[in-house]
């Protein structure tokens, strides 16, 4: 239920635009900084690395939102343009994306990537699913990560930041009784800890995808989704970069509402963390149990309206939400690293048309917004609704 941006949005000019790297300014020089980067991963380096605005949303703000809007929105729709996102390298054709946009980073700011293509991705979904088939781990891995591990090889200089394969392990945790997912769960097991392994590099800081507090916070989920992360931790052997986790990646949840958005459903009495704070809480120390470190980055991208959504697993297009808290080292939690935005507000996350050949029900629920187009694609009045409801307004 990640989506990302659409193959036919990306804008060549990025990398026409962007600076040479021979010019050597500091500390703001653009596409790096004069030497190599070492990001230490027992700490929190988003206290010294803002998360880059990169190029290729503001392109898609700029071309498709702006000329649509008003002067006073046109002019917020400008300020979201300026907050950091990460990139989505959804599909082998994507990693393109990856090397305009290292080359546009300054020396203090931080490339948030989004790693996302294991061979049958998103089992338990539908329009969110990839290129790759079940049996395809090889190709995964020397046509997908190899190549991304060798571009950032070639970008010492850049600070990254990587969120690796949404949904995936979650996803057998909860809907192990998913054929797909069965067929689905060896090779993302191992293409998961080959991503953390290859992609184990100095200037690189690694947070594996934990889901949300509605997922794997269910009281009876807390274990074992600690340990079937920490299983892939292991299995990449450790690697010094990894931080934690990721959660409400491209999600609703909010941060610290209390009680929280399903507090009064009957079955709330089952999950102990009905908001992303206390989830990251509670699921940090059974990784810690685990074997496995716990920091944590929280997607607030979308979740700037709560009450919204009937139940915790309707993802798609959240009709009324806005954009949440704006990217930030400031949580109030010390395993709380940073508020990031990884989910770019105004990409679809489905279409709406039930006749497509991607149609998820979730996105023809009730508290789905209605008409959207497909994943990906750009949907204006969506991101119109972001803006006029975000908290904190702009």
């Amino acid at each position: 239920m990640k989506f990302s941006s659409s193959t036919l949005l990306w804008l060549a000019a990025t990398a026409a635009a962007a600076p040479s790297k021979t010019a050597q300014q500091s500390p703001r020089q653009v596409g790096g900084c004069a030497s190599a980067v070492t990001l230490d991963a027992s700490t929190n380096v988003w206290k010294k690395y803002k998360l880059h605005a990169n190029n290729f949303y503001r392109k898609e703000i700029e071309e498709f939102a702006i000329p649509a809007l008003d002067a006073t929105t046109a002019a917020k729709a400008k300020a979201v343009s300026e907050i950091g996102t990460f990139v989505w390298l959804d599909t082998i054709k994507n990693i393109e994306k990856l090397e305009p946009a290292l080359a546009e980073v300054p020396c203090d700011e931080i490339l948030g990537v989004v790693i996302y293509d294991l061979p049958g991705r998103d089992c338990a979904a539908k329009a969110s699913n990839g290129e790759l088939k079940v049996g395809e781990l090889p190709k995964y891995k020397s046509e997908y990560i190899d190549v991304v591990a060798g571009i950032l090889k070639k970008h010492p200089n850049t600070a990254v930041a990587l969120v690796i394969e949404p949904d995936s392990l979650p996803n057998l945790v909860t809907n192990s009784d998913v054929q797909a997912c069965k067929n689905s769960a060896s090779g993302y097991r191992d293409g998961v800890a080959y991503a953390l392994k290859q992609l184990n590099l100095p200037n690189v800081v690694q947070y594996i995808d934990a889901g949300h507090g509605g997922w794997l916070g269910w009281d009876a989920n807390l274990k074992p989704g600690a340990e079937e992360l920490a299983k892939a931790y292991k299995a990449a052997g450790s690697p010094k970069q990894f931080r934690g986790i990721a959660t409400n990646v491209a999600g609703w949840n909010a941060w610290d509402l209390v009680p929280g958005e399903f507090s009064s459903k009957s079955d709330a009495k089952y999950n102990s963390c009905q908001n992303e704070k206390e989830y990251v809480t509670r699921f940090g120390a059974a990784l810690k149990t685990a074997g496995m470190p716990n920091h944590a980055i929280v997607d607030t991208g979308r979740n700037g309206v709560q009450g919204l959504r009937q139940e915790w697993g309707n993802w798609c297009n959240v009709k009324g939400t806005g954009f949440g808290i704006r990217p930030s080292s400031e949580t109030g939690l010390e395993l709380a690293d940073a508020f990031v935005w990884v989910k770019p507000g105004g990409e679809s996350d489905g279409t709406s048309d039930s006749s497509a050949v991607r149609y998820d029900s979730f996105c023809g629920k009730a508290d789905a917004y209605q008409p959207s187009p497909e994943a990906g694609a750009w949907h204006q009045a969506f991101f119109e609704d972001l803006i006029a409801n975000a908290k904190p307004a702009f």
